[in-house]
């Protein structure tokens, strides 16, 4: 363990191993750690573990968990990984070659995200679109784009107009009176199964118009997707990866920029990085909830209030992670974060189209599953096999580092 102080600098040119480390706590919920307590919250049915289990569900609408999280965090990280990255290259290559960095890698991540959406497995228009990956791929290569080519007070201007922009549109711009929603079109038509044809003419037969709606289904970003958004989208009728709310997507991912900026500095000692990642982060959260009290928390249309929500937990969360691990050094506790940090789409990539958890019935199923269940207790068996999914996603992980395969999009 390293003895340095924790008042001096890291230099600019060091990797970031807490960026490493918390984008493998990020993706560890989401490739197994999440079913892991889903059962066992069932198993034990005690207070701690029944908060957990709800902390890692989505919030259906308005409000945020803690897996709300999850995706603006790997956003926010982006944009910290574009200070770093494209820095350097800009400093050597100048800025053509940045740019052609950005434009190649989103482009990549875009498609990469198609296949991981089912590609052309099925005819056109059954073919979703945008997607997590496409909306990492959009928001990083419009961040990227941005730090190319200004310089941090305009970033900040920039970013700040966008979110007041898109408030501005979703509470000014009327929209016509009908909630585009899975269980609401059923019930306006009368049908159990409304074709997409049928919604649209009910769509287009409402002739009142509202403004300022932020409802499901009933506000100007799904709409816009229910219009203009092609191909499938994953709530039927609009997309919560969709297209108006790409748009403050990408100041998530300069909220990271910003926060890459700060921790890249030279001038400024380790403790004082901290203290302002740690204050700008507590100071957006509560920003964020006050604009929440107007403009909802809503990460299915990714509000601005939602923006500035979760990039200030990723802020707080950047600076505990760097604190811990690239200030005080102590890192053996996040070494197996690492090692799912170092090979995040890799494994994201093999988590949803082979599946751990189907995987996982094969070594705890059967018998073991019924075995477990009868001497443990109901539910057990469900809990030797999230756990089994879990330890062959970071086996996988701890293969692929001591490799040194780092397979980067």
């Amino acid at each position: 363990m390293s003895t340095s102080s924790p008042s001096a600098s890291t230099p600019a040119s060091a990797r970031l191993v807490s960026l490493d480390a918390l984008r493998g706590f990020d993706m560890f919920w989401i490739l197994g750690a999440d079913a892991l307590v889903h059962t066992l919250a069932k198993a034990c049915n005690v207070a701690p573990l029944r908060f957990l289990d709800q902390q890692l569900e989505h919030k259906d609408w308005a409000g945020f968990a803690f897996y709300d999280l999850i995706f603006p965090l790997f956003v926010f990280m982006a944009g910290v990984s574009v200070v770093f990255s494209l820095s350097r290259l800009i400093e050597t290559q100048g800025r053509t070659a940045a740019v052609k960095r950005v434009l190649g890698r989103g482009t990549l991540l875009f498609v990469v995200g198609l296949f991981y959406a089912g590609g052309f497995s099925n005819a056109w228009p059954d073919i979703r679109v945008l997607g997590v990956l496409q909306r990492i791929a959009l928001a990083y290569t419009g961040a990227g784009l941005l730090f190319c080519f200004f310089k941090p007070r305009s970033l900040a201007a920039i970013g700040a107009a966008i979110l007041v922009g898109y408030w501005a549109l979703l509470t000014f711009v009327p929209i016509r009176d009908v909630a585009l929603e899975r269980a609401a079109v059923p019930a306006k038509l009368g049908v159990a199964k409304p074709t997409l044809a049928q919604a649209r003419q009910l769509y287009e037969s409402t002739t009142t118009h509202v403004t300022g709606t932020y409802e499901a289904g009933r506000n100007l970003t799904n709409h816009l997707d229910f219009e203009y958004l092609p191909g499938r989208k994953y709530d039927v009728y609009w997309d919560p990866e969709g297209l108006l709310s790409t748009f403050p997507a990408v100041v998530s991912c300069l909220l990271g920029v910003f926060a890459g900026l700060l921790v890249r500095r030279t001038d400024w000692a380790d403790m004082q990085k901290v203290t302002w990642l740690a204050g700008a982060g507590a100071a957006a959260v509560a920003l964020g909830f006050l604009w929440g009290l107007q403009f909802p928390v809503v990460k299915k249309i990714w509000t601005s209030s939602f923006v500035l929500v979760a990039g200030g937990y990723s802020a707080l969360l950047l600076a505990a992670f760097y604190y811990l691990i690239d200030v005080r050094k102590w890192r053996r506790w996040c070494v197996p974060f690492v090692w799912i940090g170092m090979n995040p789409i890799t494994l994201y990539l093999i988590s949803g189209i082979v599946g751990f958890r189907k995987l996982a019935p094969r070594l705890a199923g059967g018998d073991v599953q019924t075995w477990l269940d009868t001497t443990l207790g109901a539910g057990w068996g469900n809990v030797g096999i999230a756990a089994v999914g879990l330890a062959l996603m970071l086996a996988l992980a701890r293969f692929l580092h001591q490799r040194q395969v780092f397979l980067r999009v």
